[in-house]
C-alpha cells in the first residue's frame, strides 16, 4: 500500500519548516536523543496500525512537530492529554482563513465559501457525535461549552431538586455544577469515584439517584487516571428514575480515544476541546439536544431560536474540525471497505483503541527486555496496573521520589511529561489517595512502541540510580 505525500504551498512553507517535515512533504528524520538508544519493536508487538506495512509512517507524516519540538529539538511526545499533536491540515488551514478578509452572511463569493465551510464543518460535527438531532456550537473553549450547557440546563430545568456530579470530574463540569447549583438554590451532590480502580460507575451512582435530580454531569474518561466510563449504563441508571433530568457528558478527554456515539446514549449535551482531538487551540464544540436547544439561553433579540452561537465565530474554527473528521475517515478506510463516513470514523477509533491498549500494556508490563512500569520498585500506577478501562494515560507516583523530579529527568532525555499535582485540577483524584503529585504520561495511536521502549529505558535508568 502506498501513500501520497502532503503537497507544500508557498503559504505553507514557514509551517512546513517548524513541523519537521521538507517542502515536498517528506519527514524529516532526527538521530535518536543522544544516550536513549531506540529499541527494535518487538515481534509480535503488532496492532491494526502497524500490520499494514508503511500506515505507521504515513500516520506520524500528518502531524505537525512529531519527533521534535521547535524549541529544544528531537523528543517523544508522551504529553498528549494536555494536548495533542496538531494536524499539518489544520495548521495550514487555520492560516488560511485567518487571512481572509470577508465576513459571513454576506452576497458575495468569499462570504458564500466561508458559510459553505461552516455548513460542512457542522456536518462533520454531527458525524463526529453520531448525533442527526439537537445542535452542533462552537464555543470558546470545552470549559466554556460545558459551562454554557450547565448553566442552561439549570436555569431550564423544573424548579427545587438536585444537581448531581462526581467527585472524578474535572473542574470544568464540577466548577459549573457549584455555581448554578449556588445560583438556583439547590444541593450539588457529589457521588464518590471509587480511588482503587481510578473510576465510576453506575453501581456508585444508584444510591445518590432520586427521582428529582434536575442536572447530572458525566465525565467520559478522567484526564487524571485516564479511566473511562460507561456513559451508557449511568446515564440509562439516571433516566429510570429521574426521567426528565438534563444528562451533560464532558467528552475532553475521550474524544480522541474512541468513538462517540450520542444518538446511543440519552443525553442532553456533550463537549470537547479539538486542540485535544488533533486540532487547535481556541474554541470548543458542544452539541445539545433539542430539549435542552428549547430552554431559554442566551441568545441575541429576534434571532434562530435554536442558535447556541453569539456574535460571528471563526471560520478557520469550524474548517480545521471538518480536518479533523477527513483525517479519521481517511485512517478508517484503511480498515473497512465500506465508502461510509461514519463506519470509517469508527473503524478508525476501534484502530486507534487497539494501538493505545498496546502502548498501554508495554507500557505496564514491558517490551522486549525492557522492565514494565509495574515491576519497578517503588512506583505504583494509579488506577491499578490490569485496568481495562484506560484510555491514553499511565499516571504513577514513585515512593520517595517527587514527580517533578521525574518529569526534569525524563525532560533531559528527550521524553516529555507532565506533573500533576494535587491543586483545583487533579486535588479531587490525588488527595484521596494521599498523594501531593503524580507524573501522567499520556499517549495517541501516532505514538510507537518504539517510543514506550524509549520511555522505559529512561524510567529503568532513573530508578537504577542510587
Amino acid at each position: 500500500m502506498t501513500f501520497a505525500k502532503a503537497s507544500c504551498s508557498p503559504l505553507h512553507l514557514r509551517w512546513c519548516l517548524l513541523s519537521s517535515m521538507t517542502t515536498d512533504g517528506t519527514p524529516l528524520r532526527f538521530p535518536p536523543f543522544a544516550g536513549i538508544p531506540l529499541a527494535p519493536v518487538p515481534k509480535g508487538a503488532l496492532t491494526m496500525l502497524t500490520t499494514i506495512p508503511g500506515l505507521m509512517d504515513a500516520v506520524r507524516a500528518r502531524f505537525a512537530h512529531v519527533d521534535s519540538c521547535p524549541f529544544t529539538g528531537p523528543r517523544v511526545f508522551f504529553e498528549n492529554a494536555g494536548g495533542a499533536l496538531t494536524l499539518k491540515s489544520a495548521v495550514e488551514t487555520s492560516g488560511i482563513y485567518a487571512a481572509i478578509p470577508d465576513n459571513q452572511g454576506r452576497d458575495n463569493p468569499a462570504s458564500k465559501a466561508l458559510m459553505a465551510a461552516i455548513d460542512k464543518a457542522k456536518a462533520d460535527m454531527r458525524l463526529f457525535f453520531n448525533a442527526p438531532t439537537g445542535q452542533v456550537f462552537v464555543g470558546e473553549s470545552g470549559t466554556e461549552v460545558l459551562f454554557r450547557l450547565v448553566r442552561t440546563a439549570a436555569l431550564g430545568a423544573a424548579p427545587g431538586g438536585i444537581l448531581l456530579s462526581t467527585t472524578l470530574e474535572h473542574p470544568a463540569s464540577r466548577s459549573a455544577m457549584a455555581r448554578w447549583a449556588e445560583v438556583t438554590g439547590r444541593r450539588h451532590v457529589l457521588v464518590p469515584h471509587d480511588d482503587a480502580t481510578g473510576c465510576v460507575d453506575a453501581a456508585a451512582y444508584l444510591p445518590f439517584i432520586t427521582p428529582d435530580v434536575r442536572v447530572a454531569t458525566i465525565v467520559h474518561t478522567s484526564p487524571v487516571t485516564g479511566m473511562a466510563v460507561d456513559v451508557g449504563a449511568i446515564a440509562a441508571s439516571i433516566r429510570k428514575l429521574s426521567p426528565d433530568c438534563f444528562i451533560i457528558v464532558d467528552g475532553i478527554q475521550h474524544a480522541s480515544h474512541g468513538a462517540v456515539d450520542i444518538s446511543a446514549l440519552a443525553i442532553d449535551g456533550y463537549a470537547i476541546s479539538p486542540y485535544k482531538v488533533f486540532s487547535r487551540h481556541g474554541y470548543g464544540v458542544g452539541w445539545a439536544s433539542d430539549r435542552l436547544t428549547a430552554c431559554t439561553k442566551e441568545t441575541v433579540i429576534g434571532g434562530p431560536a435554536t442558535n447556541w452561537e453569539m456574535g460571528t465565530r471563526d471560520t478557520g474554527s469550524y474548517a480545521t474540525f471538518s480536518d479533523v473528521v477527513d483525517y479519521l475517515v481517511w485512517l478508517g478506510s484503511n480498515f473497512t471497505k465500506s465508502d461510509d463516513r461514519r463506519a470509517r470514523l469508527e473503524s478508525a477509533a476501534k484502530a486507534i483503541h487497539g494501538h493505545e491498549h498496546a502502548l498501554a500494556d508495554a507500557m505496564v508490563n514491558g517490551t522486549g527486555n525492557l522492565r514494565g512500569l509495574a515491576a519497578i520498585p517503588g512506583l505504583h500506577i494509579i488506577g491499578g496496573a490490569d485496568n481495562a478501562r484506560r484510555e491514553g494515560v499511565v499516571s504513577v507516583w514513585l515512593e520517595g521520589k517527587p514527580s517533578e523530579t521525574v518529569v526534569s529527568f525524563l525532560n533531559d532525555r528527550g521524553i516529555r511529561t507532565h506533573t500533576r499535582k494535587a491543586d483545583h485540577y487533579s486535588g479531587n483524584v490525588l488527595t484521596p489517595l494521599g498523594l501531593k503529585d503524580c507524573v501522567r504520561v499520556s499517549f495517541s495511536h501516532y505514538n510507537s512502541l518504539a517510543e514506550v521502549a524509549q520511555f522505559l529505558t529512561a524510567m529503568n535508568e532513573f530508578t537504577s540510580a542510587p
